[in-house]
């Protein structure tokens, strides 16, 4: 658990997140996140953007292999979906890049005046989530996710993650899912197998294989382990599990007229639940670059063999976190959970500032020397955020005047920054552009100490102070980590100094023992006094203080 937590105040408003175990995660207030029309030349908040007055983006799809302009369905709105957690063990720092990526893409569409929908899925039912269960004799299977979804959801909302407007589950959208194997074997593209498992014809599938990855067909074995006698073809997939006694649990079964007892395959949700909730066409899928295939390379062909519509315009993958130059997996054994790798505040927001600063298509490193980097970074920043405040004080509306800060160099550096953003999300750049700020505020306070007679640029340190903000839209780094239960439970129970009443009765009895010159009843009182967790000091002329061991 993270220690000394503080209690959490977001910058960008978000709202706290709730959680309700019988139904979908629903949607959250997102925060309040200035609309961009153009590159600004003050710090002051730019008229809301329309559709025709928005800004061309650019990002790498993964399926063009190009960084292409993003071009909505709809004018001014984006539908996004994003793969979600196998919720049955924490996640880990590598899987947190990821849900780090949709944060930013989800800022950056904001920021620029977009109507963004995001969704992102659980998966509550595989074949992790069903092991686990056996090996720790779990009743029922809902006990498992629902412990781990809410953790998730706790770790997100440290990390300042803006929520998705859904989280649904996959257990609860069996229906739609069937409802999609119906539909495929319809159009010729799935079949069932004779113990009554489904399965993807990826031979009738034109183009399969070859959207986000190009497959050498000659080298591909079985991807169902064990299970390829009964496929057609070995690069089939599975649609269905038939349900297998003595290995499956009945709480993780479903049955239809159609479809015998059994429960979905991995990449089925996804298309089932992007479908009710987005569409049959959206306009961005996130992702790690593992995902490629075969998971989203399978979405897209259930989704498309389904509607016979095109699934995704656009997909952004991001890079692995890696630990000693290796991809961080639960597989490989070398992941870290984000409570294990940031066990302090300072540790979770050094952690977001790393993710956040770099370029989401690049590995990442994560070493003690790339955070140390990080926390410094961190406190820089908030020393020169300090320094402005206290210079500032009261003082709202400065006048810009002749400064040279808020006419020149502030402008200068959000037309930098918003020229990265815009530019395949370049958070290097962006990171170039707030640091140019930082370095200019430092010079102006260390020019004002060398001369004390000399003013400070008010109205500069005004300018950056909005700029600073306005960047940290995207950013996200000005906040205070939440505590955790554990935590707020320690400091409600440090805070709690009502002393039990048997505690003080026996401190009186001391006081009369000390007076009738008891010694020996006086140590033995405080010996029990000290085993019910209290201390007693003796106050010359007034009454014993008693506090808590």
């Amino acid at each position: 658990s993270f220690p000394n937590r503080y209690r959490m105040k977001f910058s960008t408003s978000i709202a706290l997140l709730v959680w309700a175990c019988s139904t979908s995660i629903e949607a959250f207030t997102s925060p309040s996140i200035h609309h961009r029309t153009a590159q600004p030349t003050t710090t002051t908040t730019p008229l809301k953007a329309t559709a025709d007055t928005l800004p061309e983006i650019t990002l790498f799809n993964s399926k063009s292999r190009n960084k292409e302009p993003l071009r909505p369905l709809e004018p001014g709105k984006i539908s996004i979906y994003t793969c979600g957690p196998t919720v049955y063990d924490f996640a880990h720092v590598g899987n947190f890049r990821a849900f780090l990526t949709y944060d930013l893409l989800k800022r950056v569409l904001m920021y620029f005046g977009y109507d963004v929908t995001h969704i992102c899925n659980l998966t509550d039912v595989d074949d992790k989530i069903i092991n686990r269960a056996n090996e720790q004799g779990i009743d029922n299977v809902l006990d498992l996710t629902t412990k781990y979804e809410e953790l998730f959801m706790k770790d997100l909302q440290a990390l300042n993650i803006i929520p998705a407007e859904k989280y649904p589950r996959a257990t609860e959208h069996i229906p739609e899912m069937m409802e999609m194997i119906l539909k495929l074997e319809e159009n010729d593209l799935a079949y069932e197998s004779k113990d009554g498992s489904w399965w993807f014809a990826t031979d009738k599938k034109e183009g399969y294989g070859e959207q986000l990855v190009n497959l050498n067909w000659d080298e591909m074995e079985t991807t169902e382990r064990g299970e390829s006698d009964l496929k057609r073809t070995p690069q089939d997939f599975c649609l269905w599990k038939a349900f297998k006694p003595g290995i499956d649990r009945d709480d993780a079964a479903w049955e239809s007229d159609r479809i015998k007892k059994g429960r979905p395959g991995w990449h089925l949700e996804c298309s089932a639940m992007s479908k009710k909730y987005l569409g049959d066409t959206i306009d961005i899928h996130g992702g790690g670059v593992d995902l490629k295939f075969p998971h989203h390379e399978n979405e897209i062909a259930q989704s498309e063999g389904a509607s016979g519509e095109p699934f995704c315009n656009c997909w952004v993958h991001n890079g692995f976190v890696n630990i000693d130059n290796e991809k961080m997996s639960k597989s490989l054994g070398n992941f870290l959970t984000l409570r294990t790798a940031c066990a302090a505040p300072a540790d979770v927001r050094a952690y977001r500032y790393l993710v956040m600063s770099s370029l989401y298509r690049n590995s990442l490193n994560f070493t003690p020397q790339a955070m140390d980097a990080a926390k410094s970074a961190l406190k820089r920043i908030d020393k020169v955020r300090n320094q402005i405040s206290e210079a500032l004080g009261e003082e709202k509306n400065v006048d810009a005047g002749d400064s040279a800060l808020a006419t020149e160099q502030v402008p200068k550096a959000l037309a930098n920054f918003d020229a990265a953003l815009k530019d395949d999300m370049s958070m290097p750049r962006a990171s170039a552009a707030l640091f140019g700020l930082v370095k200019e505020t430092e010079k102006e306070f260390k020019r004002v100490a060398k001369d004390d007679s000399v003013p400070l640029d008010k109205a500069g340190l005004k300018s950056v102070w909005n700029a600073l903000n306005q960047m940290d839209e995207i950013f996200g780094i000005f906040y205070q980590v939440p505590m955790t239960e554990e935590e707020a439970a320690q400091e409600a129970a440090a805070e709690d100094t009502t002393v039990p009443e048997e505690v003080m009765e026996l401190v009186v009895q001391r006081t009369e023992a000390k007076d009738g010159k008891d010694w020996d009843l006086a140590d033995s009182l405080r010996s029990r006094i000290l085993e019910l967790g209290f201390n007693v000091k003796d106050v010359k002329g007034g009454e014993p203080e008693v506090t808590p061991i």
